[in-house]
């Protein structure tokens, strides 16, 4: 099994293409893989935003840096509480528009980091 974190081949309103595993509308990108992130399974809504729930699968699954998108328009929201929760246990943390999110993902995943990326591909 590999470990390093799949690239993002493009990304476009509604849809993120991820080299060797698909297309996804919301993806959730970790070393090693990537699948759909669903926002139902925990809830999660443009306001408050990404829950640390939504992250804990990235952080379990090796990232020491993870990327949070907030949306092609800057809708999605972050809560206060998860980067907190990602900075005391000592990962990274960038949270951009989704573009620049998948710029900085496949930089840091290019030099071998591994990183996590919650990508929201819409507003």
């Amino acid at each position: 099994m590999t470990t390093e974190s799949p690239k993002v081949v493009s990304i476009a309103w509604g849809i993120v293409e991820v080299a060797g595993v698909g297309r996804f509308r919301d993806v959730m990108l970790y070393p090693g893989g990537a699948r759909e992130w669903d926002w139902g399974a925990t809830g999660t809504h443009h306001f408050p935003g990404v829950q640390p729930a939504d992250v804990a699968d990235l952080v379990s699954a090796g990232a020491t840096v993870i990327v949070l998108s907030r949306g092609m328009d800057l809708r999605l929201h972050v809560m206060p509480e998860t980067e907190r929760a990602l900075l005391d246990q000592g990962v990274e943390v960038h949270i951009v528009q989704t573009e620049e999110a998948v710029r900085r993902y496949n930089d840091l995943a290019a030099a071998g980091t591994p990183v996590g990326a919650l990508i929201h591909s819409t507003c």
